[in-house]
């Protein structure tokens, strides 16, 4: 077998994440496709490359001379790449802005606005489910911009060179339950309000299932967690099969009921990426915009606003409309990010999950 730029990114892979399985993820293959290939890598450069361990993977000598050598060629091919594609781009489609995201109710909102600021300029989005992919697709020049969430506590693998700007830098996440659920009369519901529940989540969702699962043990609760994704688990939700994370955006449903979850011990950070800071001065305005408009629309997450601006949080007045505020700006990913919630930013605790 004759090694090729592709191996060299198995290799990297493999190493950048400690572990094959995530490695497999990150790659798009499945893992036992990806142990096979780094079988026959090892076996055409004539050594073990990586140790396999219940911590995961580390690289044996070899594979650390070996990782010193490949990753000055894929970063060097990864830039020729990027800079052919975002020209080639440019030059096919004119004036289009690229743009990915997770899933968001803002993004309607923030392509009304674009097209409203920028008629000649057509907006095409693509949505993935992995905040990771598009950050990827975004510095090899497949997208211009993405807007992604992260996770608390499972921090994303950002590429360098990306620009990021936080437009929040803690968003509560809120449970949906059935309407005719018991804790749905409260007001804000208790993680001991759902021990008898199954949760479902999206396991595809960088992060969530983990930090899921890492929130409800501190809780001291080990209840059936579901692999699902989130329409699947909104009408599971609604007959009363399970409950599930939320986004404090989402809208209301007769069938369902939207909650905050008392002391807010699952939040995501929202962030705005591009490869330069140019870029992201020229979407940012109009997707800080479309946020609060999506909030404003939320009741749940209003009532919610309200009473945190109450209690002295300025960012969470500046969201709910009651004083003025302003959005400020972040750093690139080599330096400091900054909440774009000027006044008072979310940043009092990191902890776990998010949809």
């Amino acid at each position: 077998m004759e090694l090729e730029v592709r191996h060299l990114r198995v290799l990297c892979a493999i190493a950048d994440t400690g572990s094959l399985h995530r490695a497999a993820r990150e790659l798009g293959m499945a893992q036992p496709s990806l142990s096979t290939q780094l079988r026959r890598i090892e076996q055409a450069l004539g050594g073990q490359l990586f140790v396999r361990a219940r911590t995961g993977c580390r690289a044996t000598p070899l594979g650390h001379e070996v990782l010193g050598r490949a990753r000055p060629l894929v970063a060097e091919l990864a830039a020729l790449v990027t800079e052919t594609r975002a020209a080639a781009a440019r030059a096919a489609c004119g004036q289009r802005l690229r743009i990915g995201s997770t899933a968001s109710r803002a993004i309607p909102g923030w392509l009304r606005r674009l097209r409203a600021r920028a008629p000649r300029t057509e907006p095409a989005l693509q949505m993935d489910v992995s905040a990771n992919s598009l950050l990827r697709m975004v510095v090899s020049g497949r997208l211009d911009t993405a807007f992604v969430h992260e996770v608390e506590g499972t921090p994303l693998r950002v590429p360098p060179g990306l620009c990021l700007r936080v437009l929040v830098e803690r968003e509560p996440q809120f449970v949906t339950l059935a309407a005719d659920h018991p804790a749905a009369v409260r007001r804000e519901v208790a993680l001991g309000d759902l021990a008898g529940d199954r949760w479902m989540v999206d396991s595809t969702v960088d992060g969530e299932w983990d930090a899921l699962r890492r929130v409800l043990r501190a809780a001291g609760q080990e209840p059936d967690m579901l692999h699902g994704d989130y329409l699947t688990a909104y009408s599971l939700a609604a007959i009363g099969e399970v409950v599930t994370v939320s986004q404090p955006t989402a809208h209301p449903r007769a069938d369902l009921a939207l909650r905050p979850l008392r002391g807010d011990p699952i939040g995501v950070r929202l962030l705005l990426a591009a490869r330069t800071e140019e870029e992201v001065d020229g979407v940012f305005e109009e997707l800080a915009d479309a946020y609060r408009e999506a909030a404003a629309q939320s009741p749940v997450y209003r009532d919610w606003l309200e009473r945190s601006a109450a209690g002295g949080a300025a960012w969470a007045a500046d969201l709910c409309g009651t004083v003025a505020g302003g959005w400020g700006r972040g750093r690139t990913a080599d330096g400091p990010l900054v909440s774009v919630l000027d006044g008072g930013p979310l940043a009092a605790g990191r902890r776990g999950a998010g949809r």
